[in-house]
């Protein structure tokens, strides 16, 4: 049976921390996760996928949370096929050409910074979050296998953002690929019925880890801003669905992270705190 991690997709998110959740005292950086980590035993970072981090930012993540907990962190956009701002990228390397040296760079800056996760065994796994312009065939496969080589001997776990990878008779190739590359297939909820909706499948590609992403049931998932898409607050009844699938899930690999990606207030941290009761 998996060790069970609940937790959100992000800790400083602007919304959250003006909701009150944080109590007076704790609302600076790291007091924000110092009190998150009391509370859950896993969390996503998801500022390395907007800019790359550094050694000193994830040893303050590692200082500031306690032996077990997990830290899940997303890779950067460029490693994932999606265009970077231009600020993005350090002032050495926005003039560089966007070929494979580039982001051989990027993945090297990127892996260093984050062996202070790996080395106190924080880090739960990469997250290599996919766009929906990624279908599968032969290039998409080989952009997979180019990411995983150069991520080899880390954690490294899947989202897929167009629908047609979970469904039907592509489903089972999907999870056969991934399971060959040693990847986490990454499981979502969303709301159903939209073209863009990813089916509810949940995979086991890994024995040693699952993950599942809550992004809300906005009926403008796919479509609308960043607050439209994820504004969503999850009730007892959408999750007691939920609990099959965590429970099959749990019973297949090693450790199982929840992570709820509805950012909108103190909605994420608010359905986490509600599926580890239903859990419990």
């Amino acid at each position: 049976m998996a060790k069970i991690h609940v937790g959100t997709c992000g800790w400083t998110d602007r919304a959250l921390v003006t909701s009150g959740w944080y109590p007076p005292g704790r609302r600076d950086t790291e007091g924000r996760l110092r009190h998150y980590a009391e509370r859950f035993t896993v969390v996503e970072a998801d500022s390395p996928y907007y800019a790359l981090p550094n050694p000193r930012m994830a040893q303050g993540w590692s200082e500031r949370t306690p032996d077990g907990f997990r830290i899940d962190v997303k890779a950067f956009s460029l490693l994932t096929g999606h265009p970077p701002r231009p600020t993005a990228l350090p002032a050495d390397l926005r003039s560089h050409p966007r070929d494979d040296a580039l982001v051989d760079e990027v993945w090297k800056r990127y892996a260093d910074a984050l062996t202070p996760l790996r080395d106190t065994g924080r880090l739960g796994t990469l997250l290599f979050q996919y766009p929906p312009s990624l279908t599968p065939g032969p290039r998409a496969e080989s952009i997979l296998r180019t990411a995983r080589e150069r991520a080899r001997d880390w954690p490294f776990a899947v989202e897929f953002r167009h629908p047609s990878w979970w469904r039907d008779t592509q489903a089972p190739a999907t999870a056969a690929l991934l399971a060959d590359l040693d990847a986490t297939a990454v499981a979502v909820d969303t709301a159903p019925g939209l073209p863009t909706s990813m089916p509810p499948v949940t995979p086991v590609t890994t024995p040693r880890l699952s993950v599942v992403r809550f992004h809300g049931r906005s009926p403008h998932w796919g479509t609308g801003t960043k607050e439209d898409r994820f504004r969503h607050t999850y009730t007892e009844p959408e999750l007691t669905d939920w609990l099959p699938r965590i429970r099959s899930l749990a019973a297949r690999t090693t450790e199982l992270h929840l992570l709820f990606n509805n950012c909108c207030g103190d909605a994420a941290v608010r359905g986490a705190e509600l599926l580890r009761e239903m859990l419990d």
